[in-house]
């Protein structure tokens, strides 16, 4: 006997339960990950508060932070911890989702999601053309930034300590690796 292999989209995505878990569709798999725990949401309202603040200053565009829908394809529907859609981008943004790949996607790993953020959704992001793709991880307080040069992550930089994080996507951004992940 054959086996079949289930996979998922975007409209199976739309039945899932609104049960407190995150689900995310990988490649056409089901993805779910457990609520994030408080030291992950400090981590990410201390880098949603400078980014927003840089972004509704210069008026960049707009920051948005999980949970919310970014639909890269019809089989690869995923919820970064914070995305930035840069003004001249913000078509995509819909009603109930964002439907391309946003400037900047920011992952908090956690021990249940590292190899996942690390392997399958850099990957996807990279694919997707994603310009920007931070891995902050709160076990060693780091902050690795790929930047995409030529449909690819060639270069990556990681700040730690009071280095200050910089990107290429969001002009002017400076703040100290340390200080998001304070208390």
């Amino acid at each position: 006997m054959q086996q079949t292999e289930l996979f998922l989209t975007y409209d199976d995505y739309l039945t899932l339960p609104s049960d407190g878990k995150r689900y995310e569709i990988l490649e056409g798999e089901l993805i779910m990950s457990p609520v994030p725990e408080p030291k992950h949401q400090d981590t990410i309202g201390h880098l949603y508060t400078a980014i927003q603040s840089l972004v509704s200053s210069h008026s960049l565009g707009k920051v948005y932070f999980a949970p919310i829908d970014v639909v890269l394809s019809m089989t690869d529907i995923v919820q970064p911890d914070l995305v930035f859609i840069s003004t001249d981008r913000l078509a995509f943004v819909k009603k109930k989702n964002i439907v391309a790949a946003p400037d900047l996607v920011v992952e908090v790993v956690s021990p249940s999601t590292a190899v996942t953020d690390r392997t399958c959704k850099k990957s996807l992001y990279e694919k997707f053309g994603v310009r920007e793709y931070w891995i902050v991880d709160i076990e060693h307080q780091s902050v690795e930034v790929y930047s995409l040069r030529e449909s690819h992550f060639g270069s990556l930089t990681v700040f730690v300590n009071s280095e200050s994080i910089a990107s290429s996507v969001l002009p002017g951004f400076s703040l100290p690796a340390s200080h998001i992940f304070e208390k």
